[in-house]
């Protein structure tokens, strides 16, 4: 019987725990601690796809296309490494102010025969 004690402590230590806990908190306490368990299993994830959105979305907002040679910089530069063009035009400048008639290219259709 000392041997059975010896190399299933852990299981008689929880067994005895259960015993104990479950009389005075019942079995909905251990229902619901199992739940939030499992919400938190599923919420840490989706939380931390949320945090890589936002972030994704900040480091995308820093980027900048030169208006000359269309090369990409990250914004920390104020002149382009490619042609050497001034890149501060282009953050100061709000896409939004341009009507949509300037920025599309219009396009005729002619008939191939």
């Amino acid at each position: 019987m000392n041997y059975f004690l010896k190399a299933n402590k852990n299981l008689f230590t929880y067994s005895l725990i259960m015993l104990i806990v479950i009389p005075i908190f019942g079995i909905n306490f251990f229902i619901s601690f199992l739940g939030n368990i499992l919400l938190l299993l599923i919420l840490i994830p989706l939380l931390l796809v949320i945090v890589l959105f936002i972030g994704f979305n900040s480091y995308k907002s820093k980027i900048n296309t030169c208006n000359n040679c269309g090369a990409i910089s990250l914004g920390l530069s104020k002149t382009c490494m490619n042609c050497g063009a001034n890149l501060e035009n282009i953050s100061n400048n709000n896409k939004f102010d341009k009507k949509p008639s300037e920025s599309t290219i219009e396009v005729k259709a002619e008939e191939v025969k």
